[in-house]
C-alpha cells in the first residue's frame, strides 16, 4: 500500500506520522519526502477496519491537508524507467563503483558476457574489459569524461566513460563511480551512413524566417524538375548546401552529386575537370580521364560561382546545356550526358551580360529556374537557431553544454554578418574553442565594430562642418560596405542612386578603390 500525505514543511511532522504507524503496529517499508510539502509512505496492506482509523488520525495532524492512496512511489517509477531504458538499449551499458566493481549491467552487456546478472554484480570490471586503466582513472583527483577504445569479452568497442557525482546538501558533489556506454563499430557505421544520407537535405537548413521558408518551399518544388537551376546569393549564405538539398530531394538522389568551383581553377584545368581529357591531350596525359559530367552520369553537377567562368569555357558549357553533348579535351569523339546542372553565383549576371562579361544566351539557358538566398542580415529570426546548432556541434567533442547569455543573443542578432552563415559558423567555432566556462558572452565573439556606435561627441573637435560630414560619410560607408558590397546594394540601402554611391566609394577609396592612386 502506498500513501501520499500532502502537508506543510514543519519540523516534527514526520515523527508524528510515524508515531501513528507505530500505534497501529504498521511495518514501514519505505518513505520518500518531496519538497515542498509531500510525504510518500510504503507499507503492507492493512485491514479495512484499521485503515478507516489510520486515515482520519493522519488528517488530524496539524499541517496535513491531504491524505490519499497512490499506485506507486516516485522512486519506484524512476527505477522502473531506468530498468526499461537499460533493458531496451541495443548497446552495452555498465555502471561501476569507486572500486571498479560492477553495480549495473544491462541485458546487452550480459548477452556479450554470456553470464547471469548475479555472476557480474559486485565483480571487478577488469575481469572482462581491457584497454583502459579504470583503477588509475577512479583514483585520479578529478575524473573527467573519456572516449576510448575498449575490448569487452574480446570485442572492440568505442566507449564513453562518464563520472557519476551525487550533489550533497552543502552544494559539493561526491564522486561515486562511473557509467560506461559501449558503441560497436558496426552500429556506429550504420548511424554515420544514415546521417550522411540526411546531410544536405532541407531539414538541415535553418529556415525560421519567412524569407528562408519561401526559398525552401520553392526549392522543394524545383527539385523534381530537370531544367537547369540557378542559385544566387552573397558569399557564405549556403548556396552549395541548398544545391545538395535539391539533389537529395530529386529522383537523382541515388546518383552522384559533384562540385566544381569555377573561381578556383584556370581555364584549361577547369575544362579538363568538367569534361575530362583524352590520352595525349597534353604533356602528362598518359590515359583517358573522365570529367565531372561523365562521372556524375544520372546525377547532378554543381558549378559554384558560374560568374567566374571564362569566356572560352562558357562557349563549351553552353553546348552542353543546349543538347547535352560535349567533348573531352584533345578528343574528337562526342559524348552525350544525362546530368542535371545546378549553378550558383554571388555576382549580378544581368550587369555582366550588359558589360559583355557573360554570354547572354548562356544566361538565358541558366535562368530557367532561379532561387535567391537572402543574406543573414535579412533573416534575423534564423540567427539564434543557427547559432545554437553550431554551438552544440562544436561543444559536443568536449562534452560541454554551452549557453548563450541574453546580451550575447542580442549581439548575435544585431550584427550585420557580412560573411553570412560562413562567418557566424567560424565566429562560434572560435568562441566555443576559447571560452572558459559554459556561458558565451559578447566579448567571446570578437566581432569587429560590434560595440562601436555613432553619435559620440568630442569636446576637442577640430575642423569645419563640411569636413566633419565627410568624415561621417566615409565612416558610414566603410561600416556598411562589407554588408552591402556593391554600389547598387549600398544605394538601395541608403536611398540614393548607385552612381552617387560609386562616386563616394571612389572618393573615399573604399572597396575595390582602396588601393587606387
Amino acid at each position: 500500500m502506498r500513501l501520499f500525505i500532502g502537508c506543510e514543511e514543519r519540523l516534527g511532522i514526520c515523527a508524528e506520522i510515524l508515531d501513528i504507524l507505530v500505534k497501529h503496529s504498521i511495518d514501514l517499508r519505505g518513505i520518500e519526502i518531496e519538497t515542498p510539502g509531500g510525504i510518500f509512505l510504503n507499507f503492507p496492506t492493512v485491514e479495512f477496519a484499521e485503515f478507516q482509523h489510520l486515515m482520519p488520525e493522519i488528517r488530524l495532524i496539524r499541517g496535513v491537508f491531504d491524505v490519499s492512496l497512490v499506485p506507486y512511489m516516485p522512486l519506484e517509477r524512476e527505477q522502473q524507467e531506468m530498468r526499461t531504458l537499460l533493458r531496451t538499449l541495443p548497446e552495452p551499458v555498465i555502471s561501476i563503483d569507486t572500486r571498479g566493481q560492477v553495480v549495473i549491467a544491462n541485458e546487452a552487456a550480459l548477452d556479450i558476457l554470456q553470464l547471469p546478472e548475479q555472476d557480474v554484480r559486485r565483480k571487478m570490471l577488469r575481469n572482462w574489459v581491457k584497454g583502459f586503466n579504470f583503477t588509475k582513472w577512479l583514483n585520479s583527483a578529478a575524473p573527467s569524461s573519456e572516449s576510448v577504445h575498449l575490448q569487452l569479452k574480446g570485442r572492440t568497442f568505442l566507449a564513453d566513460i562518464y563520472p557519476v557525482h551525487i550533489l550533497k546538501d552543502d552544494d559539493n558533489s561526491l564522486f561515486t563511480g562511473a557509467v560506461i556506454a559501449f558503441k560497436s563499430p558496426e552500429r556506429l557505421g550504420r548511424q554515420m551512413t544514415a546521417y550522411q544520407k540526411q546531410t544536405g537535405q532541407f531539414e538541415m537548413i535553418i529556415a525560421e524566417s519567412q524569407g528562408m521558408k519561401s526559398v525552401i518551399r520553392q526549392a522543394k518544388r524545383m527539385s523534381s524538375l530537370d531544367a537547369p537551376l540557378l542559385i544566387t546569393g552573397e558569399t557564405g549564405v549556403g548556396k552549395e548546401l541548398l544545391a545538395k538539398a535539391c539533389h537529395q530531394h530529386s529522383l537523382r538522389k541515388d546518383k552522384p552529386f559533384l562540385v566544381l568551383s569555377c573561381a578556383a581553377l584556370p581555364d584549361d584545368a577547369a575544362e579538363s575537370e568538367l569534361f575530362g581529357y583524352a590520352q595525349g591531350a597534353f604533356v602528362g596525359a598518359q590515359s583517358d580521364k573522365k570529367g565531372l559530367v561523365e562521372l556524375a552520369e544520372g546525377g547532378t553537377v554543381f558549378l559554384d560561382e558560374i560568374g567566374d567562368m571564362s569566356p572560352l569555357l562558357q562557349n563549351k558549357f553552353l553546348r552542353l546545356l543546349q543538347d547535352g553533348s560535349y567533348r573531352r579535351v584533345g578528343d574528337e569523339r562526342e559524348f552525350m550526358s544525362n546530368v542535371r546542372i545546378i549553378c550558383s553565383t554571388q555576382k549580378n549576371l544581368v550587369d555582366m551580360c550588359q558589360q559583355g562579361e557573360f554570354r547572354d544566351d548562356l544566361y538565358y539557358r541558366l535562368n530557367v529556374l532561379t532561387l535567391h538566398i537572402p543574406p543573414l542580415r535579412e533573416r534575423k529570426s534564423d540567427v539564434l537557431p543557427m547559432a545554437e546548432r553550431f554551438i552544440a556541434r562544436f561543444a559536443e567533442p568536449q562534452r560541454q553544454r554551452i549557453k548563450i547569455s541574453t546580451t550575447c543573443q542580442s549581439a548575435l542578432q544585431q550584427y550585420a554578418w557580412p560573411g553570412n552563415v560562413r562567418q557566424i559558423e567560424n565566429t562560434l567555432l572560435r568562441a566555443v574553442s576559447l571560452v572558459e566556462g559554459d556561458v558565451l558572452e559578447p566579448e567571446h565573439l570578437q566581432l569587429p565594430n560590434l560595440t562601436s556606435g555613432w553619435g559620440h561627441s568630442d569636446e576637442d573637435f577640430d575642423g569645419t562642418l563640411d569636413e566633419a560630414m565627410k568624415r561621417f560619410e566615409a565612416d558610414l560607408l566603410k561600416r556598411l560596405y562589407p554588408a552591402y558590397p556593391s554600389s547598387r546594394q549600398l544605394g538601395r540601402k541608403l536611398g540614393v542612386s548607385h552612381t552617387a554611391i560609386a562616386n563616394k566609394l571612389r572618393e573615399y577609396r573604399i572597396g575595390k578603390h582602396a588601393n587606387t592612386d
